[in-house]
């Protein structure tokens, strides 16, 4: 732990691959990120429920949480930071006090999801010995290089002669878009002059950036329970209210809902159950869907419609819905002088081959909270990409990133991070001779 992070790299991402934990299960992942911070010698560092409000957490499992309280015990997890983190408080702030100058916050997720690893020997993480050591759980979406940028970011800042202050937030819960509102409304995102948030790869290839991340979908997810009553299906289904049925109704209503003429709209019901036995009425169905919007009003749109027509469903077979939004996150751009800023830094920092000033990022982030929050404030966010070659699609089992892309990640936000500085204040685009001219 005495050698510096920017020396250990690629050790640093293989221990943390190596243990992936799902959102609010987070806990040896914490703690290991905050056995580094204590390492590095931050000016101010807050776990779980100190870094954020848990009441304003969204999407936190019911059950489940013991399990991997005990595996990160057994890891060698510090026994206060878990006590600390109990009921899934998961996550921390790190600050570092740099004297008079901007605040700049970085935000990079820390959450992995449930997927099984490859044992392919043609995997790298398997062929190396890094896989995943945690049945049905994976880093598939890179979130174990960004806590490692994270980290290295921090260091390099400490050892440079930035004048500001860094807040590094390393958020839980991003796969289930749940930790970025608590991060956004804490006190460390306040009176923030500049946010930049981060990812690795997402098809941009090894070399290449991308300075900031236009038009992401606001989404939400959505459970669903229909409630109906249980018969005999043989002799007496009239005495029942078939929960099975008005599901099926309520799916295929789902698809039928209207797009709308302002923008792009998405619906899914991925997860559908319900029935005991072929000759029960069934009682009781579930459904976990999601809707999403080029803009947060038509992401509203959407999950007004999609909670309706559940409703609908369930009243038209005589039962009774229930509809919860377990959570959400809006849609918030990259703010256009950032994305200049970043275009230019990166330009000159070894390993850059190309660098697109913007690009549509199709998907959905809670990032958008802080950025949103930032943004709302007064201040500058952008959300870039650092480029990396990988074998897969992200959310697969054979998902791995080019390693190359740890230092290059590194290079590029510490010098961001440098120039906001060096460019403080950042003056914003003026926009006062926008018009509305083509609205329709």
């Amino acid at each position: 732990m005495n050698e510096p992070i920017r020396d250990r790299l690629v050790t640093l991402r293989r221990n943390l691959h190596r243990y992936p934990e799902p959102a609010w299960r987070e806990f040896y992942t914490t703690a290991r990120v905050v056995e580094e911070l204590r390492a590095i010698g931050v000016d101010e560092l807050a776990v779980g429920p100190d870094a954020y409000d848990p009441a304003d957490r969204m999407a936190v499992p019911d059950t489940d949480l013991e399990p991997w309280i005990d595996r990160a015990r057994e890891r060698g997890a510090d026994s206060a930071l878990l006590e600390r983190m109990t009921g899934g408080n998961t996550g921390a702030v790190a600050v570092l006090e740099c004297g008079d100058g901007p605040a700049v916050g970085l935000r990079v997720d820390i959450d992995a999801l449930f997927i099984e690893e490859s044992t392919d020997t043609g995997h790298v993480p398997a062929a190396e010995g890094f896989r995943s050591e945690v049945e049905g759980a994976m880093h598939a979406c890179g979130h174990d290089v960004h806590m490692t940028w994270g980290l290295a970011v921090l260091e390099a800042i400490k050892e440079s002669d930035f004048g500001g202050r860094l807040v590094v937030f390393f958020q839980p819960a991003e796969e289930t878009s749940g930790g970025g509102c608590p991060m956004a409304k804490s006190e460390f995102a306040a009176d923030l002059d500049y946010l930049l948030a981060a990812h690795v790869g997402l098809d941009h290839p090894s070399g290449e950036i991308v300075a900031g991340i236009e038009k992401p979908l606001a989404m939400c997810h959505v459970d669903a329970t229909i409630r109906g009553t249980s018969a005999h299906a043989g002799k007496a289904p009239n005495e029942g209210a078939n929960a099975m049925h008005a599901m099926g109704t309520a799916i295929e209503n789902t698809y039928g809902i209207p797009r709308h003429s302002d923008g792009m709209t998405r619906v899914n019901i991925g997860r559908a159950e319900s029935g005991t036995a072929s000759n029960v009425i069934a009682e009781r169905a579930h459904m976990e869907a999601e809707a999403r919007g080029e803009t947060t009003e038509l992401m509203e749109y959407m999950k007004d419609r999609l909670a309706r027509t559940i409703k609908s469903a369930a009243t038209m077979h005589g039962c009774e819905a229930d509809v919860d939004i377990v959570s959400e996150s809006p849609r918030a751009d990259s703010d256009p002088e950032l994305q200049a800023l970043v275009s230019e830094v990166a330009a000159d920092v070894p390993g850059t081959e190309h660098v697109l000033p913007a690009a549509d990022f199709g998907a959905s982030e809670d990032a958008t909270f802080l950025m949103e929050r930032v943004q709302n404030d007064g201040g500058l966010a952008t959300y870039l990409v650092i480029g990396t070659d990988h074998p897969d699609s992200h959310h697969t089992p054979t998902f791995d990133v080019d390693e190359a892309s740890l230092e290059h990640g590194v290079d590029v936000l510490t010098e961001t991070i440098l120039e906001l500085e060096r460019q403080h204040p950042v003056p914003h685009a003026n926009t006062d001779s926008v018009t509305a001219e083509g609205g329709a």
